[in-house]
């Protein structure tokens, strides 16, 4: 095997993909068989600078060479050789934001990510005039913000992109984005697959009176789909990303992506009606529209897939971080009394234990919003467990509803596309940490949204691994093959992975735990006024 991967190593038939999360960079290089290879990651964290999370361009930069010798150090201890070629890269970061860069390419004003929740007044202006919902973390919001707030730098933007946009444009002089990143700047009209034309006018028409020396289209990037080349690596993007002056110039790169779009890729639901959920942290699911949806929801989200179809997406802020407080609590008694347990084994007696509680968890209710919530419009979180004094409080109904509460917001945007659109979803791939535990977190998925819900091995590859998969796909596809038909294909035939159908009973058991949570919203509402 190793002689195998060493002669694709040195003769660049290998796809390299790297994803800037939120903590974590990573880089995976793949080989011929579309399997990771090597791998390099460097840990990381956003600042809160001027009352605006952030990442300083050093840091960037730090991260991207650090991650990326890491890999390459891995493949020299595993292979023995040094990394001099790579049939083709690809770069993926976390969605949206704000990068705005003057005609000297000097950046503005520090980079705004995802997190940044001060732009309420240009979002709701935006979704009313394009009738479309805008959320508060796309790039034409931060702009109009900008815009609305009379900042300075705004008449200087000569170019605005999100953070992998502009990691590929350092290393290509590439001024572009993929269709999926590019459906977070501003909606895509789907027949062209390119940014929506009446939008532009629209959003330069209301900005006429301010007399700004560019137009919406000047400074945005040009969009790509999956496949399409998006220029090489240039002499001077060689040495930002290696260092060590080995990697050679001259490498194509795919156009870069939003982490949701890798994400689809890496879970092999880029067809219409199929969905990926990741649950951790937070929860979001994403599934892949056969038509528009009939109005606005403040509550989903549009995007597209890499391949330019539609998107939508049900995100909720909070999942299982005050689930994983209370395991924490049960982990500080067992040792009070003296035992050592293995985390592991604790996580799977708990949640295996919700298994055997009563579909409805007894009567019991609890909300685990550790910050705010805005599918249930809460600006602050506080999380709390309520019951009455005939609910049926056990270890097994404590920990059920402690499950299902850490998938109650996101139940209520996907009720809307499933019941209020009816929209047709044949399956949903989970991942994330939810899932760790074999069967359970899987179970109570697919009582929440009453469809069948698989998990594969290779679902904890991630982002960087989806990345990597679009630029293996941009070098190797035959003609006219879809990345669809690529994906099934040639990386995940015979990679099922196994699928959970939903209980009657436990899809009964949370809808009528959800008329409780929908009640009890008024007591969390109190808990956030009154709990300071």
């Amino acid at each position: 095997m190793a002689y195998d991967v060493k002669n694709a190593i040195l003769s660049g038939k290998t796809a390299l993909g790297i994803e800037f999360g939120s903590t974590r960079i990573k880089a995976v290089l793949i080989g011929e068989d579309n399997a990771p290879i090597a791998s390099g990651s460097h840990d990381w964290e956003n600042s809160y600078v001027n009352n605006i999370w952030t990442y300083s361009l050093e840091d960037i930069w730090k991260g991207l060479q650090d991650s990326y010798q890491k890999m390459a150090s891995d493949v020299k201890q595993q292979y023995g050789v040094t990394l001099q070629t790579i049939g083709a890269i690809g770069f993926s970061g976390m969605m949206h934001g704000y990068m705005a860069f003057d005609k000297n390419g000097e950046l503005l004003v520090p980079f705004r990510t995802w997190r940044n929740n001060f732009t309420g007044q240009a979002s709701e202006a935006l979704t009313t005039l394009f009738d479309y919902h805008i959320p508060q973390r796309w790039s034409t919001a931060h702009l109009y913000q900008a815009i609305l707030n009379q900042e300075e730098h705004v008449a200087d933007i000569s170019f605005l992109t999100t953070l992998a946009g502009y990691i590929h444009w350092k290393l290509t002089g590439q001024k572009v984005l993929g269709v999926g990143e590019a459906s977070g700047v501003l909606p895509i009209d789907l027949n062209t697959k390119n940014y929506n034309e009446t939008m532009i006018k629209q959003f330069n028409e209301l900005i006429a009176s301010k007399n700004l020396p560019w137009k919406l289209e000047d400074i945005l990037p040009k969009v790509l789909a999956a496949g399409e080349n998006a220029g090489v690596l240039t002499e001077e993007g060689a040495k930002l990303l290696d260092v060590t002056g080995e990697l050679q110039s001259g490498i194509p790169l795919c156009p870069p992506e939003g982490d949701a779009g890798t994400g689809m890729v890496a879970t092999n639901s880029i067809a219409k009606r199929t969905g990926n959920v990741s649950a951790g942290t937070s929860v979001f699911a994403m599934v892949v529209l056969e038509k528009e949806l009939s109005k606005v929801y403040s509550e989903i989200d549009l995007v597209t897939t890499p391949t330019g179809n539609l998107v939508a997406m049900a995100h909720s802020n909070n999942c299982s971080s005050d689930l994983n407080a209370w395991v924490g609590l049960f982990d500080e008694f067992a040792k009070a009394m003296g035992l050592e347990v293995d985390m592991n084994k604790l996580y799977g007696t708990l949640y295996n234990l919700a298994l055997q509680g009563d579909p409805d968890c007894g009567g019991l209710l609890a909300y685990g919003y550790l910050s705010g919530e805005h599918i249930t419009h809460f600006e602050e979180g506080r999380p709390l467990f309520v019951r009455s004094s005939e609910s049926k409080f056990n270890l097994a109904n404590f920990m059920r509803v402690h499950l299902f509460t850490a998938l109650g917001a996101l139940k209520i945007g996907m009720d809307i596309l499933l019941k209020q659109e009816e929209v047709k979803l044949d399956r949903i791939l989970g991942h994330g940490g939810l899932f760790k535990t074999k069967g359970v977190g899987q179970r109570i998925m697919a009582a929440a949204i009453d469809v069948p819900v698989s998990v594969m091995e290779t679902a904890g590859e991630g982002g960087a691994w989806g990345i990597a998969l679009l630029a293996s796909y941009m070098i190797n596809k035959a003609d006219n093959e879809t990345l669809e038909h690529y994906l099934n294909e040639k990386v995940f035939a015979g990679k099922m992975g196994t699928s959970i159908d939903p209980d009657p009973n436990d899809v009964a058991g949370f809808n009528e735990f959800m008329k409780r949570y929908i009640k009890g919203l008024a007591i969390e509402r109190a808990a956030v006024d009154y709990l300071n």
